[in-house]
């Protein structure tokens, strides 16, 4: 494990799933303890309801707007604002008007194939399934 400081300028790293754009800020080889990720949600999408066994899963707003639905109760997002969700919080997001975009972390690491359920059909990317 190094240390590691790095700076995004390309979108080519930036990888679709289902509603969800995401880049991944730790390559799987330099993991660690945990994955981090930055997420964007397109305006007028909502995403499949998922949730994760083993990690425990925190995600900060840094631009735009939207729902998180956790565990079936509803609560506004808005820049700024934090969310830490137990492992097994069942979790989906819907957006309006405008994207959101999150910072989003995992411990320990989760990646599209690995600690990723689903209540209903898996959307296209994701490799686990209950």
């Amino acid at each position: 494990m190094r240390i590691i400081h790095s700076k995004i300028e390309s979108e080519g790293a930036v990888e679709s799933l289902g509603p969800y754009k995401i880049e991944s800020l730790i390559a799987p080889d330099e993991e660690g303890r945990f994955t981090a990720y930055r997420v964007r949600i397109e305006p007028g999408q909502e995403t499949s309801e998922s949730y994760h066994k083993v990690a425990e899963e925190c995600y900060f707003v840094t631009g735009g707007s939207g729902l998180a639905v956790l565990d079936g109760k509803e609560h506004r997002l808005e820049t700024g604002d934090f969310l830490r969700l137990p492992p097994g919080t069942r979790h989906r997001f819907v957006t309006g008007e405008e994207a959101l975009e999150m910072l989003d972390i995992h411990s320990p690491g989760s990646r599209p194939d690995r600690d990723v359920y689903f209540t209903g059909e898996t959307p296209d990317g994701f490799g686990a399934v209950e």
